[in-house]
């Protein structure tokens, strides 16, 4: 499994950049993207994220 964001609900606040242990999250536009290839589904993300923007697929 994979953090995936909802780009219509991420505000850009840069919660999940800074939680995420694996720098697996940057900010593009204003998005938070995940570097799929990085990510070690640990959902520190998912617990953090004040938008719920961001799920495990």
């Amino acid at each position: 499994m994979v953090a995936k964001i909802d780009a219509e609900k991420c505000t850009g606040c840069e919660t999940c950049v800074d939680v995420c242990p694996s720098e697996a999250i940057r900010m593009e536009d204003n998005i938070a993207v995940v570097d799929e290839d990085l990510c070690v589904d640990c959902e520190a993300c998912v617990d953090e994220c004040p938008a719920e923007a961001i799920k495990m697929v």
